[in-house]
């Protein structure tokens, strides 16, 4: 035991040491390290090879500049990122995410979190991930094409169908891998298996825009399933309107679920009557409008400037699926007082530390973004499998597989929780069950 704690403090005082200020990355990491204290007191040989201390380092980063010219004829220089975490059971393979916030603390953890996300899938694909401080807000198409061309020019150095296979995520949808594939393809000939998210004219794969909203509430259901609970009748709260919360919408819909909340970067809305999907598509994925114009078209609808969890209402299950760190413990707290007894993130890392422990303390389940939030990057890697047999395969194919896949996560971190007694506490079991699977194979192939 004393071993042990050693061991990780040393861990953690070396990220201090090396990035003082990378706080979401020293967020991520030290969860993780604190939930795999019980694995290491069983396999002290991973302590041995020091196998915590490689994985917390990437493999590579890549930092580099992207000059791109706007319409009115000004030049404009951002940053771009690529972090090429760990490769132990596969490619690289996490998305691209362009907001004005990405630096390098932000790629760094949401890089780590993805070796852990894509070892749940059970598929052959390690972790990355990259993106750029580009604020694709209020630019026209053809600065978004130029900027996508000149990061791709650059990006394309580093990338390969066998090495490393970006795809999308805040800020990149199926218009900027259009732009980022175009350019690769002009570059280096058309490898369709470079990125993921590609539309279905030119090899994408059908489910892969509803993946991750849809995966969040299979795991969703599995969990509910696993409590002897069902999800027909529950109110949700949803933060976000990208295609995460569309998606976990339409399948909580579908499913018997009433969602009542969603929310963009302005203000959220309450529709006690539910949310009407063909609304909010018609706004976000046709318009692009903000979420404030749902209001003006259904009159059960309220809209307010505060975040969407500071909305004092009585429901069941929160899914945040808009940002990290979108909820604090105050708001953690009203969740308790507001009847939730469910937390499944379909964002990535959304809820502070502070947060998590108010939830445990309420006795509120929770499931972390790595577990819940895996269907777009497994369905990702299924595009890559298309993509190498130069198949498409069905939707309805593409779906079994997902739900199998996410039902699969599900029991895996369940029964890590169950096999090192730790009742349920999915946190613990999805970084343990990821971790394992990555240990296990760093172990067997020695000093890389």
């Amino acid at each position: 035991m004393e071993e042990v704690n050693t061991y990780l403090e040393d861990l953690k005082n070396t990220i201090e040491q090396r990035d003082p200020n990378q706080i979401e990355f020293k967020e991520a990491a030290f969860e993780v390290l604190d939930n795999l204290k019980p694995v290491l007191e069983r396999h002290p040989e991973y302590i041995k090879r020091n196998i915590l201390g490689s994985l917390i380092e990437p493999e590579r980063v890549f930092q580099f500049r992207i000059p791109w010219q706007a319409d009115d004829g000004s030049f404009k220089v951002n940053r771009g990122f690529r972090v090429q975490y760990n490769s132990t059971i596969g490619p690289y393979k996490g998305g691209l995410r362009l907001h004005p916030s990405v630096n390098l603390s932000i790629v760094k953890f949401l890089g780590f979190e993805q070796i852990f996300k894509n070892s749940l899938t059970g598929l052959p694909i390690g972790g990355g991930k990259g993106g750029s401080d580009f604020n694709s807000k209020g630019k026209s198409d053809s600065e978004i094409m130029r900027f996508c061309q000149s990061f791709m020019t650059e990006l394309q150095k580093y990338i390969g169908p066998d090495l490393d296979v970006p795809a999308g995520d805040i800020g990149v949808g199926g218009r900027e891998i259009g732009f980022l594939y175009g350019q690769y393809k002009r570059l280096n000939g058309s490898k369709p298996g470079i990125l993921t998210g590609k539309g279905l004219d030119y090899g994408g794969s059908l489910a892969r825009t509803e993946a991750t909203g849809f995966g969040l509430i299979y795991y969703l259901n599995a969990l509910l399933n696993g409590q002897s609970d069902k999800l027909a009748g529950k109110k949700i709260k949803i933060s976000g309107s990208g295609n995460v919360a569309i998606y976990a919408l339409q399948k909580a819909t579908e499913l018997g679920a009433k969602v009542v909340t969603m929310s963009d970067s302005d203000g959220c809305i309450f529709d006690p009557n539910g949310i009407d999907l063909d609304v909010i598509k018609q706004i976000k994925e046709v318009e692009r409008g903000r979420i404030s114009e749902y209001v003006k078209r259904v009159e059960t609808a309220t809209y307010s400037l505060d975040s969407v969890w500071d909305l004092d209402i009585n429901y069941d299950i929160a899914l945040p699926c808009a940002t990290q760190n979108e909820i604090n413990e105050k708001q953690a707290g009203l969740m308790a007082v507001n009847g939730v007894k469910y937390v499944a993130e379909g964002a990535n890392m959304p809820s502070t530390p502070e947060a998590i422990t108010t939830y445990k303390k309420h006795k509120i389940i929770y499931a972390p973004g790595k577990a819940a939030n895996a269907g777009g990057v497994a369905v990702s890697a299924l595009e890559m499998s298309q993509n190498s047999e130069r198949l498409a395969w069905t939707f309805e194919e593409v779906d079994k597989l997902l739900k199998n896949i996410m039902e699969s996560i599900y029991a895996k971190s369940a029964q890590a929780a169950k096999e090192y007694d730790l009742g349920d506490d999915y946190q613990a079991g999805a970084n343990i069950a990821g971790f394992e699977k990555v240990a296990r194979a760093m172990y067997q192939q020695g000093l890389v």
